[in-house]
Order: structure tokens, then C-alpha cells, then sequence
């Protein structure tokens, strides 16, 4: 049965869970498990730009930099979906960028594979045994869906179904799904849901939709200017934003400049980070800071140089004080990982940093800049309004 609490915040707002049976449509396709090795990056790329709500975390290049990376973590269950009527050999109707493993592993903590989410926000318990289907690189991407146009969803979320369902035979092959990472608003979550309620009761199974966490998203003036964005802001932050960067400016020429070399300069990145972050960083001298520092060289081998992936360093004076790396889109600049100096802390390179970014999105023509998971407060100072994201979790049983 499908689980909701009429007093329980809904996964997106203004949503009303709609609890009835729709019908399905008529399976014509065709499921199949297919390594991510297996897949031309041009086909997984081109299904990925026929799905509105794709990011560069659905890039052929970000998985494939995170198997690379982090492989020995999760068993690959990528999935592909294909249409009998267009003949042997046609591209997939959709992937399913997959993986599964267990809900909790020993080795999550040392290697940063733990599924962290909101921390004021309680989600459905699923025993850390409990062998779990995930999207594909789950810990690091922050939005998630599946590749496909539209038009075919429903069909693709039946077939899915229908194939979990006949594995579901296998008492050892799956206890839940759980789909994280998924953005208010996408038509992945209505399909998938419709899908799975239809054959719940059926098959003893329990659909659970609530919120996982949320992404602060700050709206940009699409035509105008760094300071029409600042008169958005609260008096106080305005002030605070103003006066940081005077003093920054007054300290030399403050300039944040992407990388012409990334891979190159990728260490100077991990060094500003950990120097920030220490042992509670990315990149600790541990199996999953070695891990880590795979991911990000794979990120900047395999992202092309005109592709959304961009490593930049703030300089105050010619001192290298702050690094970030973003994804950058036409419309939405993604704030995806930084790091500073500790002693230039009293030229705040945080905050100069934020802004200089804010400059840059603003000056593309972009509409937002998304600071992603988590509600850390900086992140509110810039105007940000949060975004939720959504779980999808279906368990075999009743728990």
C-alpha cells in the first residue's frame, strides 16, 4: 500500500498525492541490464538531451568518472530500455542509470559513500542489509532521473515494473528500491509512482514519495547587474556581501578566472579544499580520499573543454586564495564543490568567491545559481529559496 501521512510535509509543495490507480499503458518494451562500459557515450548523451530535466549530473561523463572512481563500492545495474519495433541494433528508448548494493556497507564512512540527506529530515528506515537498487552515483550527484523523452516515460515506467516484478521471484535479488535525488516538478517521479501503485497491493509492496533534502536556489536578474541582484538581499547581508568585498578589493586586483588546464591544476583544487575542510574533506589520506581524487582527475579528463564542467581560482593580489568547481549551463550556474585558504581568512574568500561566481552567472545571462544539497546558512545569506528533492522508496514487504 501506498504510505502517506496527511500531516506530513508532501515531498514537493503544493503537491497533493494523487493515491488513485491510473492506467498504465500497454508494455511494448523491452528491459535490459547493459554495463555502462557497454553504452556509447553519443547515445547515452543524446537520450540525456531529450530529457527536460537531465543536468550535467546525468552527463555520460560524470557516471563514467564515478565507476571509475568509486566501482568497487556498488554492482552496475544500469539498464537500458528498448522498443522490439525499431528493429535489432536502434539506440535505447531510455537508460536507466542504476546501481545496487547494500543499504549501508562497512566501508561507506571511510570511503564517502553514505546517503547523507536533509538532517532535520526523518526518511522511511530501511534496514542497512536490506539489498537496495540506486540511481548511479547516488553520493556525489545531487539531482538524479532517468534518461528518456517525455513521451515514452510511462511506457519505460512499466516495463521497469514489470521487470522488478519477475525478479521479485528471487527472494535475494532486490528488498527495495530507493530512488533518491529526484527534482520537484519532473515527470519521472508521477511516472515511476503510477507504475509502482499500480501493481503495490498486488505484489506486497509499499511505495513511500517524501522529501529527501533540499537544494537553495538563488534567482538571478536575467539582463541585469551584480548590484540589482544585491538590492534582492536583506539590508544587513547586502552590507555585509559590500563591505567584504571592498576590503577584498583593497587588498589587490580580485579575479576569479576559470582553469585553461584543469588537470593540471586539479591539485592546487584539493589542496585549498582540504586546507578548508581537513579530515572532514573530500580528500583525506584514506581509501575514499583516494577514491576521491580519481573522481575529480576522471570529472576533468572526461568533461569535454566546452562542456559545463569548469575549475576556477579566485586570486586576491595574484594569491591563489579560494578554488571552486561548477557545472555551468545556458540558464543555471551548479555550485558543486570549493575550497579556501585558511589564512586569508580576513579577506573573506568565501564570500568573494560566491559573489565573483554571481557576477560570472549574471553576466551569462543565467537565471539562477544553484548552491545544491544541503541547508547550510551561508547559502540562505545569498538569497537562496530551497528546492526540495525528492525519495522514492518501494520495500518488498511491510517493515
Amino acid at each position: 500500500m501506498t504510505l502517506m501521512s496527511l500531516t506530513a510535509e508532501p515531498a514537493c509543495p503544493e503537491s497533493i498525492p494523487d493515491l488513485t490507480t491510473s492506467p498504465q499503458p500497454a508494455t511494448r518494451l523491452v528491459i535490459e541490464r547493459r554495463s555502462i562500459d557497454d553504452i556509447p557515450r553519443a547515445a547515452w548523451d543524446r537520450l540525456a538531451g531529450t530529457a527536460p530535466w537531465a543536468t550535467p549530473f546525468s552527463a555520460w561523463a560524470f557516471h563514467r568518472a564515478w565507476w571509475d572512481a568509486y566501482g568497487a563500492n556498488a554492482h552496475d545495474e544500469t539498464t537500458v530500455v528498448l522498443d522490439p519495433a525499431r528493429g535489432p541494433g536502434a539506440d535505447p528508448v531510455a537508460i536507466l542509470p542504476l546501481m545496487h548494493r547494500h543499504e549501508v556497507e562497512a566501508t561507506d564512512e571511510e570511503r564517502h559513500t553514505t546517503l547523507r540527506h536533509g538532517h532535520e529530515t526523518e526518511l522511511t528506515p530501511v534496514p542497512p542489509t536490506a539489498t537496495a537498487i540506486f540511481f548511479g552515483a547516488s553520493y556525489h550527484a545531487d539531482y538524479a532521473t532517468i534518461l528518456a523523452a517525455p513521451d515514452d516515460l510511462d511506457a519505460v515506467a512499466e516495463a521497469l515494473v514489470a521487470d522488478l516484478r519477475r525478479r521479485s521471484a528471487r527472494p535475494d535479488d532486490w528488498d527495495v528500491v530507493d530512488l533518491r535525488r529526484l527534482r520537484c516538478g519532473d515527470p519521472v517521479v508521477d511516472a515511476l509512482a503510477a507504475a509502482f501503485r499500480a501493481v503495490e497491493i498486488n505484489a506486497g509492496w509499499t511505495l513511500n514519495l517524501e522529501r529527501e533534502d533540499v537544494c537553495p536556489v538563488a534567482a538571478l536578474p536575467v539582463g541585469g547587474t551584480i548590484d540589482d541582484f544585491l538590492a534582492t538581499l536583506d539590508k544587513k547581508e547586502r552590507h555585509e556581501v559590500r563591505r567584504k568585498v571592498r576590503r577584498a578589493e583593497s587588498a589587490g586586483e580580485v579575479s576569479l578566472d576559470v582553469s585553461a588546464t584543469p588537470l593540471a591544476d586539479v591539485e592546487a583544487f584539493i589542496d585549498l579544499h582540504q586546507a578548508r575542510w581537513g579530515d572532514d574533506g573530500l580528500f583525506p589520506d584514506t581509501m575514499g580520499g583516494a577514491q576521491s581524487r580519481v573522481f575529480f582527475r576522471r570529472l576533468f579528463e572526461l568533461f569535454e573543454a566546452d562542456g559545463p564542467l569548469r575549475l576556477s581560482f579566485l586570486t586576491i593580489g595574484a594569491r591563489r586564495v579560494a578554488a571552486g568547481v561548477t557545472f555551468e549551463t545556458p540558464d543555471r550556474l551548479f555550485y558543486y564543490n570549493a575550497g579556501v585558504d585558511p589564512a586569508a581568512r580576513d579577506l573573506s574568500p568565501g564570500v568573494v568567491l560566491v559573489e565573483r561566481y554571481l557576477r560570472r552567472a549574471i553576466a551569462a545571462g543565467m537565471g539562477s545559481m544553484d548552491f545544491l544539497r544541503g541547508d547550510e546558512p551561508y547559502k540562505y545569506e545569498w538569497g537562496a529559496v530551497d528546492e526540495p528533492i525528492q525519495r522514492l522508496l518501494v520495500r518488498r514487504t511491510l517493515a
